[in-house]
C-alpha cells in the first residue's frame, strides 16, 4: 500500500517566491506518486504564520486551482516554529509521514525522495544535514560551528548543520504532540522523542526571492532559546562563579590585612574602583541569565495556546497530483 505524504510549509511574507515553490512542489509529489513511491492522496500544506502581503491570497488560489494544496492560516504571528508546529498537528492524523521545509526553495526539493527511501527503510525520523556551509558568510559559518560546539558542552542533544528540514512519521508526529511546552525549539525537541533515525545530506541554495526572515536580532534570540529551554548548565556556572569570585574575596582580604598589620599604605582607589565595576557587572549578567530562566518559566505557566488556527483549506478531492506534473514538466 502506497503511503500518505504531506510536505508541511511555513510561510510569512512569501508571496515573491511561492508559486515557484508551489509549482517544484507539485512536480517533485507528481513524479513520485508516478513512480509508486507515495499515495497519489500526498498534499502540500502551506501554513500562513500571519502574513502581512499576499501570502493567504496565493494560498488560497493555488487551493482553488489543485486540491493538492492545502492551506492553514493562523489568527496571528507566531513565529517559524509554532507555524511548523501547527502544520505539523494538522497533518498528524491525515498523514502517514510529513516533511517539513522553508518555503524559500533553499532546502534542496529532490532529497525528498532520499528522505522517503530512509523512512522506507525503518526510520521514523530523517534529518536533512547540510553537506557544506560554503555558501554561508564567514562570520555565519563560524558562529554556527561555535553554537553547535556550546549546545554540546551545555548536554543539548542536536543534529549539527540540521535546520527543519525533516521527515517523521506519523508515529514521531504523536510523540511529538505529548511536548507541551511554549517555548518551542524543534531541533532540540525532535532528538528528545528517541525513535529510529537517519540523516540525508543535501546541498542548501540561495534564497530563490525576497528576503530572509531571519536577521541577526532573530537569530540570537532564537539561539538562546534553544540553550535556555534544553540545560540549566547555565545556572550551575552561576554558582560555580559565585564560588570563585567569593574564594577570590577571601584571598583579596586576606592581602589587605596582611599590608594593614606591617604598615603598608596603598591608596587603593583603581583596585576598589575595578573591583566595584567588575562585581556589578557580573552580578548584572547573573541576573540576566536568571531572568532567561524565570520568563520561560512564567510562559509556561501561563499555559496560552501556542497558535490558534483562523482558518484551514482542505478538499474532499483526491488530487490528480500525476496529471499536474506532467503539465508543470510542459509549462518548462
Amino acid at each position: 500500500m502506497q503511503e500518505l505524504l504531506y510536505l508541511v510549509i511555513p510561510c510569512y511574507n512569501e508571496q515573491e517566491v511561492l508559486p515557484e515553490t508551489a509549482r517544484r512542489l507539485a512536480q517533485k509529489l507528481g513524479g513520485m506518486a508516478a513512480a509508486g513511491t507515495i499515495s497519489p492522496h500526498s498534499r502540500v500544506l502551506l501554513v500562513d504564520d500571519g502574513s502581512r502581503d499576499g501570502t493567504w491570497q496565493l494560498i488560497q488560489q493555488l487551493h482553488r486551482q489543485n486540491p493538492l494544496f492545502s492551506g492553514l492560516k493562523l489568527a496571528h504571528n507566531r513565529g517559524h516554529q509554532n507555524a511548523l508546529l501547527a502544520g505539523l498537528m494538522a497533518a498528524k492524523d491525515r498523514c502517514d509521514m510529513a516533511i517539513s521545509m522553508d518555503a524559500d526553495l533553499q532546502d534542496d526539493v529532490d532529497a525528498i525522495d532520499r528522505f522517503v527511501a530512509e523512512y522506507q527503510a525503518g526510520s521514523d525520523i530523517v534529518y536533512g544535514v547540510r553537506s557544506s556551509r560554503a555558501s554561508d558568510t564567514p562570520f555565519k559559518r563560524n558562529t554556527a560551528r561555535a553554537y553547535y560546539r556550546v549546545l554540546g558542552w551545555l548536554g543539548v542533544e542536536i543534529v549539527p548543520d540540521h535546520a527543519d528540514y525533516r521527515l517523521m512519521s506519523r508515529r514521531a508526529l504523536e510523540a511529538l504532540s505529548q511536548y507541551g511546552e511554549v517555548n518551542l525549539f524543534l531541533r532540540g525537541i525532535v532528538p528528545l522523542i528517541g525513535l529510529r533515525s537517519s540523516a540525508v545530506a543535501y546541498e542548501r541554495h540561495e534564497r530563490f526571492a525576497g528576503q530572509s526572515k531571519y536577521p541577526l536580532k532573530k537569530m540570537l534570540a532564537f539561539a538562546i532559546d534553544g540553550i535556555t529551554s534544553f540545560s540549566v548548565k547555565p545556572i550551575r556556572l552561576i554558582t560555580a562563579l559565585g564560588v570563585v569570585i567569593f574564594g577570590a574575596s577571601l584571598l583579596c582580604l586576606g592581602w589587605l590585612l596582611l599590608t594593614k598589620l606591617f604598615g603598608y599604605t596603598v591608596d587603593g582607589w583603581t583596585t576598589l574602583m575595578g573591583s566595584i565595576w567588575a562585581l556589578g557587572g557580573i552580578q548584572l549578567l547573573c541576573l540576566g541569565i536568571l531572568g532567561e530562566y524565570i520568563g520561560k518559566i512564567y510562559q509556561e505557566t501561563k499555559r496560552r495556546p501556542r497558535f490558534l488556527v483562523e482558518e484551514f483549506l482542505q478538499s474532499g478531492d483526491i488530487p490528480n497530483i500525476e496529471e499536474d506534473a506532467a503539465c508543470s514538466k510542459e509549462d518548462q
